[in-house]
């Protein structure tokens, strides 16, 4: 139907996360009408993004250089480590700009229906970490999926016999929203996750 290279084109945007055929059609398209320098500066970004990016081999988060720059800067607060999924996390909770610990990425969760256990994720260097770190507190920052509160507990009942405080982020209404439109769950988050005021 479509010549062999916009075929080609197509299969690889289609191997992206929610890009379906017509997106793909779309997208190889809107390539194929692109200025050749435009073309070319994208092709040598996802070239540079695959050789030049690496995981920090302390925290698992990625970085052009080994130890990241968060796991290097002296300034942050070593007795507090935050568990995120993944360096999307870290990223995001890095522009909030009010944590000043250090981080350690699972890349992934725990899922036995996708046959994911504590091996496949970055759980032993978490572990191994936790050995010869002096963290006082463990933040589990899963996200609040049937995996991600599995994952959590996990965590919990593995550090905990250490003497490391471990804590979850909150969970529950977000800022703006109606009590009315929540769901059974993150009303009973909100509840169980309140504060004194």
């Amino acid at each position: 139907m479509y010549p062999e290279p916009i075929t080609k084109l197509m299969d690889s945007y289609m191997k992206l996360p929610g890009i379906g055929a017509k997106t793909a059609a779309r997208l190889a398209f809107f390539t194929i009408n692109m200025k050749e320098d435009d073309v070319t500066d994208f092709a040598k970004a996802l070239i540079s993004a695959k050789r030049d990016l690496n995981y920090c081999s302390i925290c698992g988060h990625i970085t052009e250089e080994d130890p990241c720059s968060i796991c290097q800067d002296k300034r942050r607060d070593r007795s507090t480590i935050l568990v995120v999924e993944d360096p999307k996390d870290v990223m995001s909770l890095e522009k909030m700009r009010e944590y000043h610990g250090l981080y350690h990425v699972l890349h992934g969760v725990l899922s036995p229906i996708e046959g994911t256990g504590p091996e496949d994720i970055n759980i032993p260097s978490l572990i191994k970490r936790l050995q010869s770190e002096e963290a006082k507190e463990v933040i589990i920052a899963t996200n609040a999926t049937a995996e991600g509160e599995a994952t959590a507990m996990y965590l919990s009942r593995l550090i905990k016999p250490a003497g490391i405080k471990v804590t979850r982020l909150a969970h529950g209404l977000s800022v703006g929203s109606d009590i009315e439109y929540a769901d059974e769950i993150t009303l009973l988050k909100a509840v169980e996750g309140r504060r004194e005021l």
